[in-house]
């Protein structure tokens, strides 16, 4: 069964998924009516991948990787189905990357990958979004790109990896109801599931609660405040947020947001040449 984690009464609960209803015992709530949490206790950790669908690489007229890459989203970074999502006043470039979000279910190190799928304790939805304006500032890190408050919703129900048809995993994602992004997962994955985990513990312990973002598909794009961006994964529901502009300039210590070519070839699939040549001119 589905569930969800929601603010009730002022407090984080806990509800079963039955339907277009939340159940807390035998208090009913509404779905459309709930104040939705990320589907997580406060993780350890947030780790996420650079590339792992092969038509995001194509996109990026890239070679295939041999091994995949990481990165580390702060917890602060953590938010949930309907919060919205801030595009920084005087930035252009905030992408959407619909997601599916692996929770671990137990502490491991060393875990075999013949053995890492009993180590998901609950599979989710994410939007790993990335403000492509500061792409220049921190690299291969991403803090400045992914890392800004509620940069990673979550959500809205976690279910366990029994209750999902791997085998016909869907992955969508839609901008004002049209749709974005498609893969089916298993045809465009490069690394499966269970190798990311077990190629993390060589060198990490997992905790329970901990967070695995898994890659996005090709066609991430930015968006403009009002834009309503959902994720959908089969089996598992549909997470929902809304870009708003911010209200405060950029303090001016610190790097600057700028059009980097690095922003033009992230950002818009542009070919690296091009976007080279487009920020000479």
């Amino acid at each position: 069964m589905a569930r969800a984690r929601i603010l009730l009464n002022g407090k984080p609960v806990w509800a079963d998924v039955d339907g277009n209803d939340l159940f807390v015992g035998s208090q009913r709530i509404p779905f459309a009516e709930a104040q939705f949490l990320p589907p997580v206790e406060v993780p350890s950790k947030i780790i996420a991948i650079h590339l792992n669908y092969r038509s995001r690489v194509e996109e990026y007229g890239a070679r295939l990787p041999d091994a995949p890459s990481y990165f580390l989203k702060p917890l602060n970074s953590l938010s949930a189905h309907g919060a919205p999502v801030v595009r920084p006043k005087g930035c252009r470039f905030l992408n959407f990357e619909g997601e599916i979000a692996l929770v671990i279910g137990r502490h491991c190190r060393g875990v075999k990958i013949a053995e890492a799928e009993s180590a998901i304790g609950g599979v989710t939805i994410a939007n790993d979004w990335a403000l492509h304006d500061f792409r220049h500032a921190d690299r291969g890190s991403m803090l400045r790109v992914k890392g800004l408050d509620g940069y990673c919703p979550l959500g809205p129900v976690i279910v366990k990896p029994d209750e999902i048809d791997w085998d016909e995993l869907t992955l969508t994602t839609y901008r004002n109801g049209q749709i974005v992004q498609q893969a089916r997962v298993l045809d465009d994955l490069l690394f499966p599931f269970p190798y990311l985990i077990a190629d993390l513990s060589r060198l990490i312990t997992l905790e329970p609660g901990d967070v695995i973002l898994t890659g996005t598909p090709a066609n991430s794009r930015p968006v403009e405040p009002g834009d309503v961006v959902e994720v959908e994964v089969r089996g598992i529901g549909r997470l929902r947020n809304t870009v708003v502009e911010g209200e405060v300039d950029f303090a001016v210590a610190g790097i600057q947001p700028r059009v980097s070519w690095e922003t033009l070839h992230v950002a818009l699939a542009m070919p690296e040449d091009e976007a080279k040549r487009q920020v000479q001119d």
